[in-house]
């Protein structure tokens, strides 16, 4: 086929071959699988801010470090160098998230570097060396499906202990391939440390994924994985290989509102006895 424009340089460098298809086209990048010598690899050609339609929203963005002052500065003001910046740092967020997480035992595609916006990585394929399915487009048995939901949840308990959150994880960024899950598109990837909405996130991803593997094994949808993995990451009781249990316990105490309100009207009532007890003073 003819070579995309944003992949000719990588020719010209000797990085890639050949491009053989395009393998998708996504919301916020389009996929091409590309020959590298002898090996057949995939090509992530990051769209430019204005194609996407997944926006850079500031919950994503909130915790990552910038180490270059200048851009910093110059990303808050969002000046073009600026939003040139944020692109860069959008973009090597997933490669930067691929290698920490290959490293720490994920799922996730073998990375093998970015190129001027575009994600050099492993192509992910079935039994029979074809692209691998997404998980949406799989049917499992209740066995498969308790099977590969405790796999790809052991992945995001890696992840977590590698202090990264997905952020955007369901059954459409997910391939399967002969050996089960494998986690896919991360360049919303957020700081678990760092973040405020990194809760907020985590159940989302894990619940997503409750509510498809449900979908074939119903008991899966009375866990409570998110709540006891994060009250485990927060209490240092995480660790990569952590077999959730599934129950939680929420310890926190309920609020004594009447109590509470019992208090406030006596300090209220103390304050107004002795404003009455000074003013009875100043008469005599």
């Amino acid at each position: 086929m003819k070579i995309p424009k944003r992949i000719q340089p990588l020719v010209d460098d000797g990085l890639v071959d050949e491009v053989i298809r395009q393998l998708k086209s996504g919301k916020e990048a389009d996929v091409y699988v590309v020959r590298c010598g002898s090996k057949i690899r995939c090509a992530k050609v990051y769209k430019e801010a204005e194609d996407r339609s997944f926006k850079q929203a500031v919950q994503y963005k909130e915790g990552r470090k910038v180490r270059n002052s200048r851009s910093a500065r110059a990303m808050a003001k969002g000046s073009k160098f600026g939003r040139k910046q944020q692109e860069k740092i959008w973009q090597t967020a997933e490669v930067d998230a691929l290698y920490v997480l290959a490293n720490s035992g994920v799922r996730v595609p073998q990375p093998y570097g970015c190129t001027d916006g575009v994600l050099l990585m492993e192509l992910i394929t079935d039994e029979t060396g074809l692209a691998a399915p997404r998980l949406s487009d799989v049917s499992l048995t209740e066995e498969e499906a308790i099977v590969d939901y405790q796999m790809i949840l052991q992945s995001v308990v890696r992840m977590l202990c590698a202090g990264l959150i997905h952020g955007d994880l369901s059954e459409f960024n997910v391939l399967v391939d002969a050996n089960g899950p494998v986690i896919i598109d991360l360049p919303q990837v957020v700081n678990a440390a760092a973040n405020n909405h990194a809760k907020s996130m985590l159940e989302r991803d894990v619940n997503n994924l409750t509510r498809f593997y449900g979908q074939f094994a119903p008991q899966l949808l009375a866990r409570q994985d998110a709540k006891e993995m994060w009250a485990l990451y927060q209490d240092g009781k995480l660790y990569p290989e952590t077999q959730l249990t599934g129950y939680f316990v929420d310890s926190t105490p309920t609020a004594d509102v009447e109590g509470l309100m019992d208090e406030i009207n006596a300090v209220i009532a103390e304050k107004e006895e002795q404003q009455r007890i000074l003013k009875s003073r100043d008469y005599d």
